[in-house]
């Protein structure tokens, strides 16, 4: 039998096989000790305790994945945004189980095979539609994509030093993106650099927010002119709350940096592929001012995109890893499948968008009355502040949630909110399940 059919019939078998993960459900009493038992070596081996007590089986079927305990749950963080079209996607399936009969593990710079150039030329084909963004570079992380955008920016400034970005910024865990990262928790013990100029993000609250960010803009641009490297922020902040800001926000800082000659560099590492459009820059209309973007998670991989002003002298970036071969292929797969109708005003992203949010804001207008606040976000990337905001009830929530059988995680530093990351899989049968769960652990916690 040719391998291809014989790759068919064991990715039917293995579905077949996952096809009962439909529900959430509750654990094994005969399988509770190994998941018990696999968390506390991991928990022993890495000197720190798991944030969920989750080791998944491997089996999983759309939005549901099975824990080694038998117990199944809605996976509504999809591992911080990577598994986009849930587990166990038949073509992604498919795919993968063919790319890891490769000769290569791992791919690189110096030598790559066929799955390399094939999702490079998907990747410059997407970014180069609507923007200036022609080449890209790939990497095994969002972080180490960061670390080349910023080297390029410094490049291309002559060794300027000094960063603007926005309070609660996040970009990454390398010790620059700590840098760069505005939670002084995830930085502990870490030398401070001082190359970071912080400037107010958008307060929907606050009538004079855009007013107070642009006059700080101004003057940091004006006491570090000619050694400002980067305007560097997320399009929507991400560890920072699910904070959107309007593209008007924006405008007058980017053509600050268009007369200052200070390049523009975006941080999608999370947003790719979520708000309804491939990058967040299109969704708020800001291609013609940036420079350079970063992505990963949803891409199974990372990539640095830069326009043919910003394209590095040789040997600034390199690496010996640019992604698995699996992982390459994978993104490829994925970038595929979301061209199929997922995208635009009427793509399936914004009808999961729009029915979730609108599930969030009908529990706080009915069962649970200023519970569920502050419903914000884009596309699948949704937020809401719990209770009164605090990290206790957050956490509360984030913990009580994962027991009744709805993964999701917290996010901002007040207030602290309740964040998901959704797959692009959901229905509206899924939905209605999550809201009779959240419903439930809401009231559960309310008393």
């Amino acid at each position: 039998m040719p391998i291809s059919k014989q790759i068919q019939s064991l990715v039917k078998d293995y579905l077949d096989d996952c096809s009962s993960i439909n529900k959430v459900c509750g654990p094994k009493s005969d399988q509770v000790e190994k998941l018990e038992a696999s968390a506390e070596s991991i928990n022993a081996s890495r000197g720190r305790p798991l944030f969920f007590k989750y080791v998944g089986s491997g089996r999983g079927q759309g939005p549901y994945v099975e824990l080694e305990d038998g117990s199944v749950k809605l996976d509504l963080i999809n591992g911080i945004g990577i598994h986009i079209l849930g587990h166990s996607h038949p073509k992604v399936l498919e795919t993968t189980v063919t790319a890891s009969l490769s000769d290569a593990v791992m791919q690189g710079n110096l030598q790559p095979n066929k799955e390399y150039k094939e999702i490079l030329a998907k990747l410059t084909q997407i970014s180069s539609k609507h923007s200036k963004l022609k080449h890209a570079w790939l990497c095994p992380s969002g972080a180490m994509a960061n670390e080349n955008a910023l080297k390029m920016c410094r490049q291309k400034t002559n060794g300027s030093r000094m960063v603007i970005s926005f309070n609660n910024a996040f970009a990454g865990r390398t010790t620059m993106m700590a840098e760069l990262t505005d939670n002084d928790s995830y930085r502990q013990g870490l030398p401070r650099y001082n190359d970071v100029l912080r400037i107010p993000f958008y307060d929907s609250k606050n009538p004079n927010s855009s007013e107070e960010s642009l006059a700080a803009f101004k003057e940091h641009v004006e006491k570090h002119r000619g050694d400002i490297c980067a305007f560097m922020f997320e399009p929507m902040q991400g560890e920072g709350g699910y904070r959107v800001a309007p593209r008007e926000f924006f405008i007058p800082m980017l053509e600050i940096c268009r007369k200052e000659g200070i390049p523009v560099f975006l941080d999608e590492v999370q947003t790719f592929c979520r708000t309804g459009q491939f990058f967040a820059y299109e969704t708020l209309c800001l291609a013609e001012y940036v420079d350079v973007v970063t992505v990963a998670k949803t891409l199974q991989n990372g990539a640095t995109f830069y326009t043919e002003d910003m394209n590095p002298k040789p040997g600034l970036i390199s690496g010996t890893f640019a992604g698995s071969t699996v992982a390459l292929a994978a993104g490829l797969q994925v970038l595929e499948e979301l061209e199929q109708g997922y995208m635009g005003p009427e793509g399936k992203i914004q009808k999961i968008h729009d029915s979730f949010t609108g599930m969030l804001k009908n529990l706080n207008e009915t069962t649970c009355k200023g519970l569920v606040n502050e419903v914000e976000g884009l596309g699948l990337m949704v937020a809401f502040t719990p209770f009164d905001g605090s990290k206790e009830k957050m956490l509360e929530l984030v913990k009580r949630l994962f027991d009744n059988g709805v993964m999701g995680f917290g996010c901002g530093s007040g207030p602290f909110r309740m964040r998901f990351l959704l797959p692009a899989i959901l229905t509206d049968e899924h939905i209605a399940e999550i809201k009779t769960i959240l419903e439930k652990t809401l009231l559960e916690i309310k008393g």
